[in-house]
């Protein structure tokens, strides 16, 4: 099968001719499996049963366990603050060691779907030329679910209340303290670190939404550029390469302000050239299963360049090039209405509204009232000529309304809410 470059993105193009160099992220060779290829063995390798990305740490096990064995190793390396196993996968005996983690935020799980993903293709494939350059090349060490405690509650925190991603000075967290282990024991040259960032992020600039951010973390507050970091921004460009065929032009740079508490900017620090991948949003897809294969596709193509050592010919300023996430759009705008609160005065106000689960739409809570009409958001109701008459439940214990409070409206012709057009309980499918 021939291998095709994919189309270079405008800005990307726009740097190449500025500098006068080829179009090209720097290889004159294609990859010996293009992420076309990857991509086309992502439906044979994707694991049933992570269909919602809500899933926890038992139904995440069971799913990937059927592929652990034979040239896939498994164990446990530690447990969470409330005793759940974290588990450690390797693939692979080659010279190039590569620590891969995810879902140490609990509800980031899209790079968790994809390294079940892996597991299986390395699995049931180890023979196929890309799982065997890499299983030559490289030692690959992958935690899909740091924090399965967080995992179990589905939100970011683990069982402490602690963010284990800001625990890598004190590592006052089991789970942290797991990871920092492992780090030691394995002294690993490539580290990925697997996150999602907010669906409301556009690329800076433009009103493109962000499905993939990328970085290359700073190891210290002055930013340097040293070996190790030059060799993660390379692989940065990969995976720009790698995932524009899936999601076009739709990434972005995530800020490379250096945190001296987050496990990624300091695994630099430690030695590793860490990749930072976060997983935005993309359009009809709630539970990330196309951001899913985009992480299968990347992540395969870098691991394959890492262990054949392609990555140093890609140019790391195409990396830098990149634009920054820019501006986040709130959820929602309701404009147009008058708001009716019981023994109160009416008034004529804009609304906006912020989803605890922005991509499935739930869980709305009123984050800004009055006059918002300069406010962009990602979705608009327009209510011109109708009443917003709370509910009991987005009411405080006074009967006023305020910031926080669960978006539950009744949207009537009258103020008294009697002539119900629909009813708006903190999201749009509710209305009728």
């Amino acid at each position: 099968m021939t291998n095709t470059r994919p189309p270079l993105a405008p800005w990307v193009a726009a740097f190449l001719v500025a500098c006068g160099g080829a179009a090209s992220y720097g290889p004159t060779t294609p990859a010996p499996t293009s992420p076309t290829e990857i991509a086309d063995l992502h439906d044979g390798a994707r694991v049933t049963g992570l269909d919602d990305r809500r899933f926890d740490h038992q139904g995440y096990w069971d799913a990937v366990e059927p592929y652990l064995g034979g040239s896939v190793s498994s164990r446990v390396a530690g447990e969470s603050a409330e005793g759940r196993s974290i588990r450690h996968i390797t693939f692979g005996s080659g010279p190039v060691t590569v620590l891969l983690w995810s879902q140490m935020h609990g509800n980031e799980s899209t790079a968790s779907m994809a390294l079940a993903d892996m597991t299986r293709f390395f699995h049931d494939s180890p023979d196929h030329p890309l799982a065997r350059r890499i299983a030559e090349g490289a030692t690959v060490h992958m935690i899909p679910m740091l924090n399965p405690d967080g995992a179990e509650r589905f939100r970011r925190r683990n069982a402490q209340g602690i963010d284990v991603n800001r625990d890598a000075r004190r590592l006052q967290t089991p789970e942290g303290r797991l990871l920092k282990t492992v780090n030691d024991e394995l002294q690993p040259d490539f580290g990925f670190n697997l996150h999602d960032q907010s669906a409301a992020v556009r690329v800076s600039g433009t009103d493109l939404g962000v499905a993939i951010a990328l970085l290359a973390p700073a190891f210290n507050e002055a930013r340097d550029v040293d070996d190790k970091r030059r060799r993660a921004m390379q692989v940065a460009t990969l995976l720009i390469e790698a995932v524009e065929p899936l999601v076009g032009q739709h990434v972005a740079k995530y800020d490379d302000t250096f945190n001296p508490r987050a496990f990624g900017d300091l695994m630099g620090a430690w030695g590793a050239s860490t990749v930072l991948i976060e997983s935005g949003a993309w359009e009809d897809d709630p539970q990330k299963q196309h951001l899913r294969k985009t992480n299968f596709v990347g992540i395969l193509a870098a691991l394959d360049a890492i262990a054949t050592g392609r990555y140093a010919e890609y140019d790391p300023e195409v990396y830098e090039s990149l634009a920054y996430n820019g501006r986040r759009l709130p959820d929602l705008l309701i404009r147009g209405g008058t708001v009716a609160v019981p023994g109160i005065p009416v008034l004529e106000a804009d609304l906006l509204v912020e989803y605890s689960m922005p991509l499935l739409e739930e869980g709305g809570m009123i984050s800004d009232i009055g006059d918002l009409g300069t406010s962009e958001a990602q979705d608009t109701l327009d209510v011109d000529g109708l009443y917003l008459v709370p509910m009991s439940s987005a009411l405080d214990a006074g009967g006023g309304l305020d910031v926080g409070a669960p978006a539950h409206f009744t949207v009537a012709d009258d103020p008294e809410g009697r002539r119900v057009r629909f009813l708006f309980e903190g999201r749009p499918s509710t209305r009728r």
